[in-house]
């Protein structure tokens, strides 16, 4: 995170376990410095050729954008599945889901 951003408060609860959204914390605030990154070459770029190494990290911060997705996508899987009492809590989770991916992706 930026150096004035205070960090933040991280609620429990059971979307997510503590582990879990430490990781992706961690993940989000990596991707922020890439794209901080990023603009300092943009700011600096003289060159057609420099073009080409912010395409590169641009490119980079995309993916691990995704991985992220991913990764909260996983993690709410494994989350929902362990909380269910039942097999219909299970399958509800798993059709929430379902949407969720069809939304977004």
């Amino acid at each position: 995170m930026a150096k004035d951003t205070p960090p933040l408060k991280v609620l429990q609860g059971n979307a997510l376990t503590a582990q879990q959204k430490k990781d992706l914390l961690h993940r989000l605030a990596r991707i922020e410095g890439q794209l901080r990154g990023v603009q300092k070459l943009i700011a600096k770029a003289t060159e057609p050729a420099d073009c080409d190494g912010i395409a590169q990290q641009m490119s980079a911060a995309r993916k691990a954008l995704d991985r992220s997705f991913v990764n909260l996508l996983t993690s709410a899987m494994v989350t929902h599945a362990e909380n269910s009492s039942t097999t219909e809590d299970a399958l509800s989770s798993a059709r929430h889901l379902a949407k969720f991916l069809d939304k977004y992706i």
